[in-house]
């Protein structure tokens, strides 16, 4: 039975310098993150630009993972859309190129009620016999999918299992994890006090640059010691908080440039890349946290 739990980077999806997926930047973070002893990838989430990727770089970019991974680590692949449609030719395409579970934003931009987002995961789960995970990011698709919400999509989408939690009521993951679900808890900083709510594990940008902060959180937590479970945590946390401080996506491809030596290029536009300062700030942090 799939496992679903620990530490899963939110990978970021590399560009060469002509802005082009890299696609072997992206199986050496892969392995880089595998040999850390993480447990899973979020792929193609808001850390990995998914919806500034094109349809054949997500295929592109499932392949890749998937073949790299070779089943030691559980694969989850964001298919979310503005279009039903769209989220179902990605759900399509991503299940046929082998990842693990499959999971969704629901759709963004215009607003509908809640019978359209249903239908919406109706579609997108129908797609394929993949474990679906709902991804709950209201400050980007201006719904919040609370505990009651998730029940019921799942009432008429069986395949649902769980959802990166990423909302601002954290203690929701309560709820969640009371209605059966595997809830990640989708903030770096709070990955301790998630699990302590019920979350099974944590999904973040950050953990794809030092992925062994947080699997020293982990591995205490499974070793039943709270004390270095808290000692990993502040210092998982402190991490995170330090180069969020400077930026998100720039900040992302620029500190998996420095620490692994693999081109990661910068974000898609309108996102732009750190400006000098701030890349020698990122570098003061890698640095400091002896990273580099």
């Amino acid at each position: 039975m799939l496992r679903f739990g620990g530490v899963v980077p939110a990978m970021i999806t590399p560009f060469d310098k002509a802005n082009r997926f890299n696609e072997s930047a992206f199986r050496e973070l892969i392995e880089a993150n595998i040999l850390a002893g993480v447990d899973g990838f979020w792929l193609a989430g808001g850390s990995g630009e998914s919806v500034l990727l094109s349809d054949e770089e997500n295929e592109r970019l499932a392949v890749a993972a998937t073949d790299q991974v070779s089943g030691r680590v559980t694969t989850i692949m964001h298919i979310g859309a503005p279009t039903t449609d769209r989220a179902v030719t990605m759900a399509e395409q991503a299940a046929k190129s082998g990842v693990d579970a499959l999971c969704c934003v629901p759709p963004f931009f215009y607003r509908v009620k809640e019978r359209a987002i249903i239908e919406h995961y109706k579609a997108v789960g129908s797609a394929s016999a993949l474990p679906l995970l709902l991804y709950n990011l209201p400050q980007s698709t201006g719904v919040d999918i609370s505990p009651a919400l998730a029940c019921r999509i799942r009432d008429v989408v069986p395949s649902v299992v769980g959802l990166k939690h990423s909302g601002p009521i954290v203690e929701n993951t309560y709820g969640f994890a009371a209605a059966g679900f595997n809830c990640f808890i989708g903030y770096a900083t709070l990955m301790l006090p998630g699990l302590n709510m019920g979350a099974v594990g944590c999904i973040d940008g950050p953990l794809t640059i030092a992925p062994e902060l947080w699997v020293a959180i982990w591995r205490s937590v499974c070793a039943q010691d709270l004390a270095a479970a808290q000692k990993a945590q502040k210092r998982a946390a402190e991490f995170a908080t330090a180069v969020y401080d400077i930026g998100f996506l720039d900040v992302l491809k620029a500190g998996c440039t420095m620490r692994y030596q693999v081109e990661c290029g910068s974000p898609r536009l309108p996102q732009l890349p750190l400006t000098s300062d701030q890349r020698i700030a990122l570098e003061g942090i890698l640095h400091s946290f002896d990273l580099l």
